[in-house]
Formats: C-alpha cells, sequence, structure tokens
C-alpha cells in the first residue's frame, strides 16, 4: 500500500504555494529551509509528481483538510477553555428576525467552531425546550408556570390590527368591546401544557385557533379575522395599508418582556452566556428598548 501524505507534509505544501518559496515558508512556519525541502521531497516521492506538476484542484484539496485539522485544534482549545462544542437554542417566533440573523452572524464569526441546534417555537414550547433539556437557551416571552433563570433581555411591542375592509377598521374609533366581540379573532395557541385553558388577550366570542404566527399574519392581510401582532412585523403592512392599527376600547398598546432562559441548575457555558448578552445589545439596536434606555444586567429566577 502506498504511503499516504501526512497533514504536516499537505501543511507545508500550502504555505510554499501561499508564500512562492521554501524560504519564505520556513520562515512563515518557523522552521529551517532544509526541513521544509525534505517534506516537499518526501511529499513528491509519495505522490509521484514535482511541486511544479500539482494541479490547483490538489491544492485546493490539501487546504480543506489542513482546514479540518484547523478546526479539530480549534475544538480541543475550546474544551479545554470550557467552550461548549455545540449550542442548542429554541427562539420564539416572535423574535424581531432581523435581531436573531445579526446575532446569529455575530456567533459564527466569534464561534466558528461552535455547532448550533436551532429550534423556532411559540410560546410555552420555549421553556419546555429548556427545562426538558433539548435546549441549552431559551429566547422568547413567559406565560404560565415556569421553572428557569430568566435574564430580561428587552421587550417587544404588541399591537391590534386588521385588513382595511375588515368591519372593526371601518368602525368610528375607538371600537366599543361590543362591537369587538363580535368578529372573529385569530388566536396563536400554545402547543405546550403551560397554559392549558387560559387564554390571555382573547375579546371576541369566536375564535379562530392557530398554531403559527406567519399563519396568522397571512389570513389577517386576507381579511379573515383581526389580532394582535408583533409591531416590527407588520411594520411594513402599517406604512403600506395592507394592515391597519386598530383603536379598541378594552386594549392599548403592549410591550411584552422577552427573556432569555436557562435550566436553574445549568450555568450557561461561554458561547452561550455571550448569546444572552447579543441579544439583549441586539433589541436595543433594535428600538425596542426605550430612546437611550438599555436594561440593566438583571436576572431573576422565577418559580410560579
Amino acid at each position: 500500500m502506498q504511503p499516504n501524505p501526512t497533514l504536516d507534509q499537505l501543511q507545508i505544501l500550502v504555505t510554499v504555494a501561499d508564500t512562492g518559496s521554501f524560504s519564505a515558508a520556513g520562515r512563515k512556519l518557523n522552521r529551517a529551509q532544509s526541513v521544509i525541502s525534505y517534506a516537499i521531497a518526501n511529499l513528491e516521492a509519495q505522490l509521484g509528481l514535482q511541486l511544479t506538476e500539482i494541479g490547483r484542484a490538489m491544492l485546493e484539496d490539501a487546504r480543506r483538510m489542513t482546514g479540518v485539522l484547523q478546526r479539530i485544534r480549534s475544538r480541543v482549545d475550546g474544551y479545554h477553555q470550557g467552550l461548549e462544542a455545540e449550542v442548542a437554542l429554541s427562539v420564539d417566533a416572535a423574535l424581531p428576525s432581523p435581531v436573531l440573523v445579526r446575532v446569529l452572524k455575530a456567533f459564527e464569526a466569534q464561534f466558528p467552531t461552535v455547532m448550533l441546534r436551532l429550534h423556532i417555537g411559540t410560546l410555552g414550547l420555549i421553556p419546555d425546550h429548556v427545562v426538558s433539556g433539548q435546549a441549552d437557551l431559551g429566547v422568547g416571552g413567559l406565560l404560565g408556570e415556569v421553572d428557569v433563570h430568566l435574564v430580561r433581555i428587552g421587550f417587544m411591542s404588541i399591537v391590534l390590527a386588521a385588513a382595511p375592509g375588515h368591519p372593526l377598521a371601518l368602525l368610528p374609533k375607538p371600537v366599543a368591546i361590543e362591537e369587538v366581540r363580535e368578529h372573529t379573532q385569530l388566536v396563536v395557541t400554545d402547543q405546550s401544557e403551560r397554559t392549558k385553558g387560559r387564554d390571555f388577550g382573547v375579546f371576541a366570542y369566536r375564535t379562530w385557533r392557530l398554531t403559527d404566527l406567519r399563519t396568522k399574519h397571512m389570513l389577517m392581510r386576507e381579511g379573515l379575522g383581526w389580532g394582535g401582532l408583533p409591531r416590527w412585523l407588520i411594520a411594513d403592512d402599517l406604512a403600506s395599508g395592507r394592515l391597519v392599527e386598530l383603536d379598541l376600547e378594552p386594549y392599548s398598546e403592549v410591550r411584552s418582556p422577552l427573556f432569555a432562559m436557562h435550566r436553574t441548575d445549568r450555568s450557561p457555558k461561554p458561547a452561550a452566556a455571550w448569546l444572552i448578552d447579543q441579544f439583549k445589545r441586539q433589541l436595543g439596536c433594535f428600538n425596542e428598548f426605550e430612546p437611550g434606555q438599555v436594561p440593566e444586567d438583571e436576572s431573576e429566577t422565577v418559580h410560579r
């Protein structure tokens, strides 16, 4: 069986190709030029090719293999420093998607060796995932009974809206509660058992129960009911007139708190702790706080 090139030989090959000479490669790798020459000579003998004959594709293969080696080394270094190999993150769909994207882009740059498992859910599913251990970190609101450690990271504004042709949108403002009750309200149902039998912000006698926020948004735009949605999600619709904000007598705009949450018996490891801080910072940049205000570092364990 033919001897295989070593990773050290491949790293030297890539460095020679990048620097243009044996002497420059030696300086970059802090090795004698004779060591570089010897390694390349052995590699040429094993491949049956001269260095000048090695093609671009073969060089790219060598780069990929040395890249894998560097990632392995980084993972090992991270392990020794307490850095987790993977973070399981459960996020409420109501969290502003631009914030999620910004945080995850920064996460990729900050922790290139840490793998990510991301679950998007709603309401009680987020703390469920945290308590069960399916998620190392949850991000969302808080409803019902829960036993998790909470860090307040920001707020989200919820507004009531309907399509411009909906009967509630055509009535004089403010709209009386008696009128509100007569029209179908679209409600996202908690798929967990945490709020079973309990409703939050439900005024109408007739409701359609949905399992996700995006479907609710779509149906409201088509005039198939009214309901509350995050302001960030429908800002463009309100600006263009595809949806109109409702002025209802029993309701004023709600600023719902958002939390990062983890199990009470586990402290977040470095990457998860970094995520908590980044979500707080990015929500602040997203103007979910009052102008000039960013929450102080405050955390609490809630049992209710």
